[in-house]
C-alpha cells in the first residue's frame, strides 16, 4: 500500500481546487455584470471599470498556472455541481440578473480572499499579498456596484428633467418667490438656489421658500454648495463644486435619497463623480458666462467626451442661451443648466419656455 499523502499537500490541493472553482465563478459573474453595463446601461466608463477588475483578478491569480489548476480540478467528483435552488433557475428581469451576479462577484471575491491565506508555497509565494489584493478588489466591486445602482436610479429620477435654472436669492423674499413661481409655472422642472452673498440665515429662508413651492408643485429644489442648508430646508438635492465637500461628506449631512450633483470640468472629474456616487453632473463651462469667471473653457468638446463615455445624467452649463444651444445638443448632452440667460431676461418665464422648446425638439 502506498504511503498516505501528507496532510499539508492535501490541504494545498483542496485550497487550489477552491481557488480554481471560485475564480471561475467570479470571472463569469464579472462578465455578466460587465455585459449589463455595456448593453443595458450602454455606459462605456462603467463597462471599462468592470472589465479592468476582471483582468486584474486574472492577473492576481496568475501564479496558479492553468496546468496546476487543471491537475487539482475534479469537476466530475464535485458534490456542489448537483446542488441548486429554484431561484437559481429564474430571473425576474434584467436588474435581477445584475443583482444576482453582483452578489456572486462579491461572495466569490470573499472566498478567494480567505482561501488565499492558506500557505500554498511554492505555488503562491506571497499568499498574504494575494489575499490583500483580493480584498482590495472586493471593495472595488462594492464601489462599482453602488455606481451602477446610482446611475440606474438617477436616470429614472431625472428622466424628464432637461432644464435646471440657477437662481439667486434676491434682495427681497417676495421677489424671489415671484420669480420662482413664474419659472415653475413655465415648466421648469428643477431650480437650483445659488447665492454667494446672502447670509446663512437669509439663504435658509430662501431655501425653505423654494422647497415649499417645489414640493407643492411636484418639482425639484436644489441648493448650491451648502449641504447644511439643503438638509435644514429638506431640499431635494445639493450641488457641489470641485472645491466643496466631497460626495461622501455631503451624503453624511443630507442623508440617503437626496440628489447630489457635482460640477466637472474634465472627463476625469466626470468619471470620478460617477465612482464617488454622484446622482448627476454639471459639465462645463461650455461658453463664457456673465455669472462666473473661468480661466479655462473646455467647451463643447468636453460635452462630446462625456456624452460618449458616461450615462449618469449630465447637464451642460456655462453661457448657454438660444443662440448656442444647438451646439450643445449636437454634442449629445440633452440636459442644460442655465442662469442669467433666463433670470436676467426681460421675461424669465418666456426665456425658460424657449429653452425647453429647443431641448424638447432635440429629444423628440
Amino acid at each position: 500500500m502506498s504511503d498516505p499523502v501528507p496532510a499539508p499537500q492535501v490541504h494545498a490541493a483542496a485550497a487550489i481546487r477552491i481557488l480554481d472553482a471560485t475564480s471561475n465563478r467570479a470571472t463569469e459573474a464579472l462578465r455578466v455584470v460587465e455585459d449589463h453595463a455595456r448593453f443595458v446601461l450602454d455606459d462605456p466608463h462603467l463597462t471599462e471599470q468592470w472589465k479592468r477588475l476582471r483582468h486584474d483578478l486574472t492577473a492576481a491569480l496568475s501564479p496558479l498556472s492553468p496546468s496546476l489548476r487543471a491537475e487539482c480540478r475534479q469537476t466530475q467528483h464535485d458534490v456542489g455541481t448537483t446542488i441548486s435552488t429554484p431561484s437559481e433557475r429564474q430571473r425576474a428581469d434584467l436588474n435581477d440578473v445584475l443583482s444576482a451576479n453582483l452578489a456572486r462577484v462579491q461572495q466569490a471575491l470573499r472566498t478567494l480572499e480567505e482561501y488565499a491565506k492558506v500557505p500554498l508555497v511554492p505555488f503562491v509565494p506571497d499568499a498574504e499579498g494575494l489575499s490583500a489584493e483580493l480584498e482590495a478588489m472586493r471593495y472595488r466591486s462594492y464601489t462599482l456596484a453602488a455606481a451602477m445602482e446610482v446611475t440606474r436610479s438617477s436616470q429614472d429620477r431625472l428622466q424628464s428633467v432637461r432644464l435646471m435654472v440657477l437662481v439667486e436669492g434676491q434682495a427681497e423674499p417676495e421677489t424671489f418667490e415671484h420669480l420662482v413661481t413664474d419659472l415653475f409655472a413655465a415648466g421648469v422642472p428643477v431650480i437650483q438656489l445659488r447665492d454667494k452673498h446672502l447670509t446663512g440665515r437669509h439663504l435658509l429662508d430662501r431655501a425653505q421658500r423654494l422647497v415649499a413651492l417645489a414640493k407643492k408643485l411636484g418639482v425639484l429644489a436644489i441648493i448650491n454648495d451648502r449641504a447644511d442648508i439643503a438638509a435644514a430646508s429638506q431640499a431635494h438635492g445639493v450641488h457641489l463644486g470641485q472645491d466643496d465637500l466631497s460626495v461622501a461628506q455631503a451624503r453624511r449631512i443630507v442623508g440617503p435619497q437626496v440628489l447630489i450633483g457635482v460640477s466637472t470640468h474634465s472627463l476625469a472629474q466626470a468619471q470620478q463623480a460617477v465612482i464617488d456616487g454622484a446622482n448627476y453632473i454639471g459639465v462645463g463651462p461650455t461658453f463664457p458666462s456673465s455669472t462666473k469667471v473661468f480661466d479655462h473653457f473646455p467647451g463643447p468638446e468636453l460635452l462630446s467626451e462625456v456624452a460618449q463615455q458616461i450615462r449618469l445624467p449630465a447637464f451642460a452649463i456655462g453661457g448657454i442661451e438660444p443662440s448656442n444651444i444647438g451646439q450643445v445638443l449636437l454634442c449629445g448632452v440633452t440636459r442644460i443648466a442655465v442662469g442669467s440667460a433666463i433670470t436676467a431676461a426681460s421675461d424669465p418665464a418666456r426665456a425658460a419656455r424657449e429653452l425647453l422648446h429647443h431641448v424638447g425638439q432635440a429629444i423628440a
